[in-house]
């Protein structure tokens, strides 16, 4: 169990149990779920028999007790769990009742499927010839299974089954979701209709003999009420649900010309690593129009009269760096399907200048730092110098091209961070194509230590996934800016020797990096990676 405890850790999983008047069986429940993970989640339906002492009563896990106040049917339990479990940051949540039916021991079957299957849901299958298996149930079941099918163009063979596992990021629909059993069937179509795999594990029931059997359906009222939700899906499924599922299937899919496949999933006649696809090629087109159009008619001209119709005085050298700010700060929070957010829990407030390193993954890493301050400088390359589309707010700006090397800057870089400018310096040279940490050159810590600077580290994760070095388009994802705390020249913790801190330094960043990545690396972060990969069924 501890494998798989482990594995429900990493992929955030937790267990929602709903319970509505089950005093007898959910203290022995809970205690199997707990055998397999403390992350459990009770909704107490409004219970008016023992169910709450028995919750109270239970030492064996922390329980979560959510409280509906009273009773509102499963469905909106199961909405309760859900929210909590996304207020908990969980990613998954299994559920299964509280009766006794289900085999907590099962929960294992969902996980390793769920390896398999990253983002599906997950339902479990009953033997529906199970020995006291209700007759009544095993109609209900079959109606439905049959007209599920009907509405989805998808089988599964148990659709009435609680025992299951949701990716709570992708369930759909969930407002419309009725207040009772039938809530489990609406949530299963809302999910097929809008994409999301579907994936049936066998699983154990037990249903105790006819006298012992606490049950809270009610045959002839519920399988109105599922057979009336029926008719209304049925209907939507017309308007709306047969052609988004034709929709979802299109897109993962091969259904263009053979040449323009190819061009959007190979490279070099190789697998591309993302394939283009149609948002891609809008998301990018978006941002070069948007860049071009802002550049040429604003920037460059307003660059152009802001410095020749005054002498450029400090003052308004600082107001342009502000402006400059201002759009980067704009810009990297709305690029096109792209997520941002800054760490600066250590408070830094850029008062102070320094000599600011950073990891360097892709053309937007300029525009990350740019934000963070207007009294921050650039050590550019001769291509970024010479650039025709912004080079002239390049030289305005005073960044610089070192290409000749560090050395034969150092009294022009001395006059920037006296009047209170910190330099950046990317160490690594180059943008890195894996987003892995490069080998640093000895140049930032050569100028930190001739102008007696500090370090400044700032640590960026996800830039080179949106837009890598080898790739001219964007892809989704998210973007993280940690702010690292200041490194002084006589910090005991590195070498006085330049090169031997240089190699300390890349250890450090490295160390940081990696603990990024592994916070940050997530199953949600990677989702958008995995569909790209699923679209024209390229793995």
């Amino acid at each position: 169990m501890t494998e798989i405890r482990q594995k429900m850790e990493e992929r955030k999983v937790c267990v929602v149990v709903p319970t509505y008047n089950n005093g007898k069986t959910i203290a022995d429940v809970l205690r199997r779920v707990a055998v397999i993970t403390p992350h459990i989640i009770v909704v107490d339906d409004g219970c008016t028999d023992n169910t709450r002492e028995q919750l109270e009563l239970f030492k064996e896990a922390p329980l979560d007790i959510v409280s509906n106040g009273c009773n509102k049917g499963k469905g909106q339990a199961l909405l309760t769990g859900f929210r909590r479990a996304e207020e908990l940051g969980y990613d998954y949540a299994v559920t299964l009742d509280s009766d006794g039916q289900h085999f907590p021991e099962d929960i294992p079957l969902f996980i390793e499927a769920l390896e398999q299957h990253p983002g599906a849901l997950i339902v479990g299958a009953r033997n529906l010839q199970e020995e006291n298996m209700p007759g009544g149930n095993t109609f209900a079941n079959k109606f439905s299974n049959f007209w599920f099918t009907v509405q989805t163009w998808q089988s599964l063979p148990d659709t009435q089954t609680g025992f299951r596992l949701y990716p709570l990021k992708r369930l759909a629909g969930k407002r419309f979701v009725t207040s009772r059993y039938e809530a489990e069937l609406e949530l299963l179509v809302f999910a097929a209709w809008h994409g999301v795999e579907l994936v049936s594990v066998p699983v154990r029931v037990y249903y105790p003999p006819q006298g012992e059997r606490v049950s809270h359906f009610r045959p002839g009222m519920d399988f109105a009420r599922i057979s009336l939700l029926n008719t209304i899906l049925c209907v939507v499924a017309i308007v709306y649900g047969w052609l988004s599922t034709l929709w979802h299937r299109m897109k993962r899919t091969r259904f263009l010309p053979s040449s323009v496949y190819r061009w959007m999933t190979e490279k070099d006649g190789k697998p591309r690593e993302v394939p283009i696809t149609t948002r891609r090629i809008a998301y990018s087109l978006f941002a070069l129009l948007f860049f071009l159009s802002v550049m040429y008619l604003f920037v460059l001209p307003y660059t152009w009269l802001f410095f020749h119709l005054r002498k450029p005085t400090e003052q308004r050298k600082l107001k342009y760096h502000r402006l400059l700010q201002r759009m980067s700060h704009f810009v990297i929070h709305r690029v096109p399907g792209v997520r941002f957010h800054l760490d600066n829990q250590i408070g830094e407030d850029f008062e102070r200048p320094a000599v600011v390193i950073s990891n360097h993954q892709s053309h937007l890493d300029l525009m990350c730092l740019m934000m963070l301050t207007p009294k921050i400088v650039f050590l550019t390359n001769d291509w970024v110098w010479n650039n025709p589309f912004y080079g002239m707010v390049i030289h305005q700006a005073e960044f610089y091209p070192v290409s000749d090397g560090i050395e034969h800057h150092v009294d022009r870089l001395r006059d920037l961070y006296q009047r209170g400018y910190s330099i950046a310096v990317f160490p690594e040279g180059t943008r890195s194509e894996d987003c892995r940490i490069l080998r640093f050159h000895q140049g930032a810590f050569f100028l930190a230590e001739q102008l007696g600077a500090e370090i400044l580290p700032i640590f960026l994760h996800g830039v080179g996934h949106v837009l890598p070095k080898r790739d001219f388009m964007l892809r989704e994802g998210s973007i993280d800016v940690e702010v690292g705390e200041r490194i002084a020249l006589d910090d005991a913790r590195f070498s006085s020797q330049l090169l031997e801190r240089t190699r300390q330094m890349r250890h450090m960043y490295q160390a940081r990096y990696q603990a990024m990545c592994e916070r940050l690396e997530t199953e949600e972060y990677w989702a958008p990676y995995r569909r790209y990969a699923r679209m024209y069924n390229i793995r």
